[in-house]
């Protein structure tokens, strides 16, 4: 196996195949396309040509290099075209009758010392290595699509895959321009394991009507910084290749989140597979466009039918950093504030918080010097919530202590004029408990913000079964106002965002836990594949182990499912006070400050 990789063949033209393809033979090797099916290696052939007539436009390779690259890519019919390939990639369907006769008439088309890939990301390596003469030449590659995009390269090791194999694809990758991450042979690899136990449990949520598509997808893209939301993802990739992938997953792992929601199994039936047909979670211009057009499930422009109350001045209790950011918020967008905190001294230390806060905006030319005075003037300080008997809105920013919150609704209760909004910013406990710490449960609601606030765009607004009507559309409206995106959810644990990100980062602590791949591989990958701003360690260092522990603990007890339980890792961590930047130690260390 000690041979250069300069001739390629690639079985399987769909868009992977085309993909992979296309990097290939850019990078300088000869490719060889094989298809049963013309018209797709037509396609394919089609695809190269206006990708390369791009790059010639953008001034990335000459008219030259052009035709150099389309002259280094032949396509066949016939497999025996591969028999001078040093390397056999296949992107053929997932099916593990379809692949593993291929790779038994590979045997006899190939050289001994060619090694055979396969692209799978859901079904095993070893099971298809098997079927081969030569299982020590059998690995996995798994390229991410846009392939020519995607940086990310999974190399899938066997039991039975000789290490000179995976050596040579590694180099390859990198050759490539590509980050090649080790990975054992399990179904969905590190990417694509930690992926669509994500997605799966978002299509869940959906089916369950907790949230509309467009706020579960709104809610990941604002509150995660992710470059597509889960249900437009799963339209992407296909609803029929997810429900296949999370498949393979579940019966490896028993785990009832990879248990495929059913409603993957009633779009892949009824052929609505996403964007290859038109219509999956969203219906499309057409086939393979990527418009979406409105259909019967659109929100209808007007929202709700309830007017909300008049909004003038707002409360917000607290002095940490999310009550400053959100008074920060409320005072730029217009309002009159009343930062109340538990001391004068406390309100006061936050609204310099604030100050400085205004000060890098206008350093960066994004405040102006007047814009800054004027939106510090707004915000009046106090040291008791008894400041707070005049407003319109007010909103609890403390800590995240279910009694602590109650005691303070109890007290908004009695100094809080009649029609006055009560708000809690909570990411995690029920909002009706504190609803009913008052005598006016109908008046109170949840508006989670993100930190930081002035930042982040997105405000989970959760209603409670006793939420009156104009209050909900109250705080819709005030989040325009503040121009931020409300979302909306029910009062359950974790709501949109928690409930979908905590279970990952959950999972990718088990990873580590048995020794399936490391920190940096894991981060890597997830930034690389998944398009993640943060890798799942370097996030959960940043929020904080013990954040992050009682989180976990909270959608455990709120869900039963045994998946969901905090990995032991995560629990030991905590337990010895590593928590994370905060104290300097957490998945990894950090230089103290």
């Amino acid at each position: 196996m000690d041979i250069p990789l300069s001739t390629i063949a690639v079985v399987g033209l769909g868009t992977m195949g085309t993909g992979i393809a296309e990097v290939l033979v850019r990078a300088g090797r000869e490719v060889i396309g094989i298809d049963i099916d013309d018209a797709a290696a037509r396609r394919a052939v089609a695809a190269l040509e206006a990708a390369t007539a791009r790059a010639v436009q953008k001034e990335r390779i000459t008219e030259e290099e052009r035709r150099d690259v389309l002259a280094r890519f032949r396509t066949f019919s016939d497999l025996q075209a591969a028999a001078d390939a040093q390397l056999v990639i296949e992107v053929v369907p997932e099916s593990y009758e379809i692949k593993q006769q291929l790779f038994r008439e590979l045997d006899a088309i190939v050289s001994p010392d060619a090694i055979l890939a396969t692209g799978t990301n859901a079904l095993s390596v070893t099971r298809l290595a098997a079927e081969s003469q030569h299982p020590e030449r059998v690995l996995g590659l798994h390229f991410f699509n846009p392939a020519p995009a995607m940086k990310l390269v999974e190399v899938v090791s066997s039991v039975l895959t000789a290490p000179p194999a995976v050596a040579a694809v590694t180099e390859l990758a990198r050759e490539l321009g590509k980050e090649p991450v080790a990975v054992g042979d399990r179904p969905g690899f590190v990417a694509d394991g930690l992926l669509f136990g994500y997605l799966n449990q978002a299509a869940a949520m959906y089916e369950a009507n907790y949230a509309s598509r467009e706020d579960i997808d709104a809610a990941m893209k604002l509150g995660c910084g992710l470059p597509m939301g889960p249900l437009a993802l799963l339209d992407l990739i296909g609803v029929d290749t997810a429900r296949t992938v999370l498949e393979a997953m579940y019966s490896a792992s028993h785990d009832r989140l990879h248990a495929p929601a059913p409603i993957l199994r009633q779009l892949s039936e009824a052929g609505l597979t996403g964007r290859k047909s038109g219509r999956g979670f969203y219906t499309y211009a057409a086939p393979g466009s990527q418009a979406v057009v409105p259909d019967a499930q659109t929100p209808l422009e007007s929202g709700g039918s309830a007017t909300g109350r008049t909004v003038r001045s707002v409360g917000v209790a607290g002095s940490g950093t999310m009550a400053s950011g959100i008074a920060e918020v409320f005072a730029k967008a217009g309002y009159d504030v009343v930062l109340a905190a538990r001391s004068q001294e406390k309100a006061d230390t936050a609204k310099g918080r604030i100050a400085k806060s205004l000060d890098r905006s206008v350093a960066k030319g994004r405040l102006t010097a007047e814009a800054r005075d004027e939106t510090l003037g707004r915000i009046t300080t106090a040291g008791s919530l008894d400041a707070f008997a005049d407003v319109d809105l007010a909103v609890e920013a403390v800590a995240e202590d279910l009694l602590v919150k109650q005691q303070l609704f109890g007290m908004l209760d009695k100094v809080c004029k009649p029609g006055a909004v009560l708000a809690t910013t909570t990411s995690s406990l029920p909002v009706v408990a504190c609803a009913r710490a008052t005598s006016r449960p109908q008046d109170v609601i949840g508006m989670h913000f993100f930190n930081p606030a002035p930042a982040m765009k997105l405000v989970e607004v959760v209603r409670t079964v006793l939420t009156a009507d104009d209050v909900h559309a109250t705080v819709r409206e005030v989040c325009v106002k503040i121009r931020k995106h409300p979302v909306d959810c029910g009062d359950r644990a974790g709501f949109i965002v928690n409930a979908l990100l905590f279970p990952y980062l959950n999972n990718a602590i088990k990873m580590v836990e048995e020794h399936y791949a490391t920190l940096d591989d894991i981060d890597a990958a997830m930034k690389l594949g998944g398009g993640y701003p943060m890798g799942p360690f370097e996030l959960l260092d940043v929020v904080g182990l013990d954040v992050s522990l009682a989180i976990e603990k909270v959608l455990h007890s709120e869900f039963r499912d045994p998946g969901l339980a905090p990995a032991p890792l995560l629990e030991h961590l905590v337990a010895a006070g590593c928590l994370g930047r905060k104290t300097g130690r957490g998945f990894r260390e950090y230089a103290r400050r």
